[in-house]
Formats: C-alpha cells, structure tokens, sequence
C-alpha cells in the first residue's frame, strides 16, 4: 500500500512539473503541437502525457524546433512559385512550338520541295521559256 501511495504522489509531482514546464517554455522550444494542446494531453493522460511531453513535445535546450511558417511566409515555398511560373512558361512555349510544327506538316507545300506540276512539253520546260537566272516563267 505504502508503494501505490509514492507512486501516486510522485505522478502528481511529475504532472504538476509537466504542466509548468509546458506554460513557461519559450513557444520557439515546443514541437509537435501548441503548448495548450500539449498542457490538455498533459492533464488528460497522465503517465503517457508526461512521457510524451518530455520525448517529443520539448525541444533540447539550446536547440529550437522548426518555426511553424504558413506557405505564404516560407522563403523557401517562395522560392519555389517562381521556378514553377519559369517552368510552366517554358511549356506553355514548347507546347506552342509543337502545335506549330503539327499544323506545318499537314501543309505540303511547307516542306520546302516544290510542287510537282504536269510537263508535256518535250523540252522539260512546260511550254514556258527559261529567263535570264534559268527559271521558268510561270
């Protein structure tokens, strides 16, 4: 009997040190969840809270846990939209280029052959005469 009632005050003692410890942290030391989340846990399970809280909840002395940063105020997230607008740029040029050259060689005539036209003359010619560059007048 005399072991249960030192296990219980010694679990009182160590959820009261918890409970003050979580509030007077500095908020830039607390990982995981807020501190008010972390000072519910605390009260609600105490062996498993007070367990939880000295594993994951506070950070190292000396050591910060990360800052909680919205998207909006990560440098780094930031950093980002500008790479994806380059690369959705790029896209949106290599996909204009692709649809050019799709509609270019539906076109026959942009291969740049000339056309084959009928040539009854039995001088290769057409009927028309060679001017001075040697082309034929059309």
């Amino acid at each position: 009997m005399r072991w249960w009632i030192i296990l219980i005050v010694g679990l009182v003692v160590a959820t009261i040190y918890s409970v003050i410890d979580c509030a007077l942290i500095p908020a830039n030391r607390v990982r995981g969840l807020k501190k008010p989340a972390w000072i519910v846990i605390i009260l609600l399970l105490p062996v498993l809270g007070v367990v939880l809280w000295f594993t994951i909840g506070r950070a190292r002395a000396g050591r910060e846990a990360r800052p909680r940063l919205a998207p909006d105020d990560d440098p780094a997230f930031i950093g980002t939209l500008g790479r994806d607008k380059e690369q959705d740029e790029r896209i949106r040029r290599l996909e204009e280029e692709l649809a050019a050259l799709d509609s270019d060689s539906a076109d026959p005539d942009v291969t740049g052959k000339a056309t084959p036209t009928p040539d009854n003359s039995p001088d290769g010619t057409g009927g028309h005469t060679p001017d001075d560059s040697g082309r034929t007048d059309a």
